[in-house]
């Protein structure tokens, strides 16, 4: 049957529904268990109120069954002429796969042992126009489920899972902070100077003000300027957007953890990092372990690297080497770089390049150290080695998922860091200091810690999805032609 015919059938129903006085859009039944509920309660011939979507109906003359489901588990119903009103008996065959019910009754197990509710009564709570995807097996369209994803939460459990377990993983992060004396925080999503990390940002405008303004590429200099108002341990479970490129780790709208830590540094943020990864790991596994991608990653082993003596190692660059330098060198190791004119090519989008080259790819967590000076601008210059900084990146299984630093608190040198960058961006680009920053900074910032996780990403490991699409329940797509 073609699905406009459907829907017309379905709208006749309604009108039918209500010629009986049967409103089939009615108010929620209010003293109602959840089907869990009913299921870890179970009691013979114990009277039960539940209400879900039904998903299967099956008839047999006399005796009728049908199953339902709510948020938390699925349950069969059985209808009896007997033992039902004749009009409430009526009502079955009007009913259709995906419309709400409720049902009053009795519990009871079949002969099979299938727990099941012997129904007395019956209601229609909402008509569905449409069925159900594929008779209830899940979407094989994957831009169906992007698109669509109610349709993929009805029709998938594993979906349905994946987005509970990144519910959870929230609500662990926030458990492990606040049990360590961190407040969480919230900043603005609109910036008159965008700052904080590298980033293309989207721009709106407030017509009151007649203010140009910026979506947030990152909350960092917003939550620096709270460590200087006295609040030493703060972080905040962001939205930020970034008018990138999309791939299978990067939607424009994204969700981030940053934490601020006064009187520690990038080695305290590893230490917080280990101990909130393995206690995630914990209390959703039981272990230090987890599957990614037919990989097991072994979260009690961690690896540190220095990204300046890979670049040493494998392409002969140095820190202080000039940009001609690396173009020279890169081309020498049969890399390509278009164009190959260093006054056309920005060293960041040389070190992305060389990033992707030298992605750790282990089956443990490796954080990647020793970064150039030049590429962090927010961040502490190592002491021994003031072309290196505190920093560290963290990969597993080749996905970057922390960043963190010993925060740069000196506002003389943050300035001076500030005015070079902006050199290295595009002409369009905003290039504007936030002198806010700066004044914040001079008035006195402690040492401090930042560290920056990525939570689609994070959700990624832990729930074994390879796509990044897979863990936001609504990524941005293309417009359907």
């Amino acid at each position: 049957m073609e699905l406009q015919e459907i829907i017309a059938q379905r709208k006749n129903k309604v009108n039918l529904l209500r010629d009986k006085g049967i409103e089939p859009y009615a108010l929620a039944l209010k003293e109602r268990l959840s089907v869990k509920q009913a299921l870890d309660n179970f009691q013979e011939g114990g009277s039960v109120a539940l209400a879900g979507r039904m998903i299967a109906k099956r008839s047999h003359g006399k005796a009728n069954f049908l199953d339902i489901r709510d948020g938390t588990a699925k349950i069969q119903v059985y209808i009896k002429e007997e033992i039902i009103s004749s009009e409430k008996f009526a009502l079955f065959e009007s009913l259709d796969i995906a419309d709400f019910i409720a049902v009053k009754g009795e519990l009871f197990k079949t002969r099979t042992g299938e727990i099941t509710v012997k129904a007395v009564d019956l209601f229609i709570l909402s008509k569905a126009l449409r069925p159900l995807p594929e008779k209830w097996h899940g979407l094989k369209d994957v831009e169906i489920r992007y698109r669509q994803r109610y349709l993929d939460l009805i029709s998938n459990q594993q979906a349905r899972e994946v987005f509970l377990t990144r519910s959870r993983i929230i609500v662990l992060i926030r458990q492990f902070l606040d049990k360590r004396g961190y407040l969480e925080v919230e900043t603005p999503m609109m910036h008159p100077i965008p700052g904080g990390a590298r980033g293309r940002p989207f721009k709106t405008h407030h017509n009151e003000y007649d203010l140009e303004l910026y979506l947030r590429i990152a909350p960092e200099l917003y939550l620096k300027r709270l460590v200087v108002g006295g609040l030493d341990k703060v972080y905040e479970i962001n939205r930020s957007f970034r008018n990138e490129g999309v791939s299978t780790q990067h939607n424009p709208e994204f969700t981030m953890l940053e934490v601020y830590t006064a009187y520690a540094d990038y080695k305290d943020m590893m230490d917080l990092t280990r101990e909130m990864f393995t206690f995630i790991a914990g209390e959703i596994f039981g272990k230090n372990e987890l599957m990614y991608q037919g990989k097991k990653v072994d979260l009690s082993t961690w690896e540190e690297v220095s990204f300046a003596g890979v670049m040493k190692e494998r392409f002969g660059i140095n820190p202080q080497d000039r940009l001609e330098e690396w173009l020279k060198k890169l081309k020498e190791k049969n890399i390509t770089i278009e164009p190959d004119n260093a006054s056309q090519v920005s060293r960041s989008f040389v070190v992305n390049l060389i990033a992707d080259l030298i992605t750790p790819q282990s089956d443990h967590p490796v954080f990647v150290t020793d970064l150039f000076t030049e590429l962090c601008p927010l961040a502490k210059t190592r002491r021994d080695n003031p072309l290196l900084t505190e920093r560290f990146e963290l990969f597993i299984c080749g996905i970057e998922l922390a960043n963190a630093y010993s925060e740069l608190n000196d506002p003389l040198e943050q300035k001076s860091r500030l005015e070079a960058e902006l050199k290295d961006m595009p002409a369009e680009e905003n290039k504007n200091i936030d002198e806010d920053f700066i004044t914040a900074l001079e008035h006195g910032m402690p040492p401090a810690g930042g560290l920056g996780i990525g939570i689609d990403r994070l959700v990624m490991l832990f729930t074994d999805q390879s796509s990044i699409r897979d863990v936001i329940l609504f990524p941005l797509l293309r417009p359907e032609r």
